[in-house]
């Protein structure tokens, strides 16, 4: 379907209202914008190609441009996308070092207890290669590559429904630091297992698989909205530099 200056204008219009612009400001944007696409027109160029696409874009950038629209921090957001896109690869890799764990589901090793005349029992222990390693170790490679995409995705979407002007810097510069946070993450679920195993090593298991995901998820959130924050400070408006479609 065509876009056409009419469907434009009343879409920018419907933007400005949703993001609590005044009647008299969107009149005036709105006018604008009609001269801006008539001339377009003239000029052998669609609305589509002067627009970009994006007219709700266009529209929160017009905003925020005249000041009508701050940038605001976002900081809580940005966290709560940043761990719900995390949330699914931590909880995955908790399941697979259950499974490639010493004592853990796929581990084979065996013990048998075999009973004398005459002295004590005897044990034997079978040792077996243990599947669950190699699926453990892939496994959390999956994850955090998984994880990069799925975090990156979360928060750009976030801001984006948030009209947020400043989601494209955001997002460059969390893609940057995201294997490092992910990194970090990882370090933390490892120290988890270990502090569990040497300080409560009859309740490892519960240690590790109550704790070490909340707290990966939580250094996620955490680092994200660090990110965001040194990403796009709380700024006037006027500071932040927006690129318009030329006329």
């Amino acid at each position: 379907m065509t876009l056409t200056v009419e469907d434009a204008i009343h879409q920018a219009m419907e933007t400005w209202r949703r993001l609590g612009i005044e009647q008299d400001a969107t009149d005036e944007m709105a006018e604008e914008l009609a001269a801006d696409l008539t001339a377009a027109a003239f000029d052998g160029r669609s609305v589509t190609d002067y627009i970009g696409g994006d007219v709700d874009a266009l529209a929160a950038s017009w905003a925020v441009e005249r000041g009508l629209l701050p940038t605001r921090p976002n900081l809580k957001e940005t966290a709560t996308a940043a761990a719900r896109g995390a949330a699914i690869p931590a909880v995955a890799a908790i399941i697979l070092w259950c499974a490639g764990t010493p004592g853990g589901l796929l581990d084979r090793d065996s013990e048998a207890m075999t009973t004398q005349l005459h002295g004590p029992p005897v044990w034997e222990v079978h040792h077996y290669p243990n599947p669950g390693t190699p699926l453990m170790w892939v496994g959390w490679a999956v994850c955090l590559v998984a994880a990069f995409f799925l975090i990156r995705r979360a928060v750009a979407a976030r801001l984006q429904r948030r009209h947020d002007p400043a989601r494209e810097e955001t997002t460059r510069a969390l893609t940057k630091a995201l294997p490092f946070i992910l990194l970090a993450a990882a370090l933390l679920g490892t120290a988890i297992n270990f502090l569990g195993e040497y300080a409560f090593p009859y309740f490892q298991a519960i240690v590790t698989i109550l704790v070490a995901p909340v707290a990966m998820i939580g250094a996620v959130a955490a680092a994200a909205a660090w990110v965001r924050d040194r990403a796009c400070p709380p700024l006037n408006s006027s500071r932040v530099k927006y690129r318009l479609p030329a006329a």
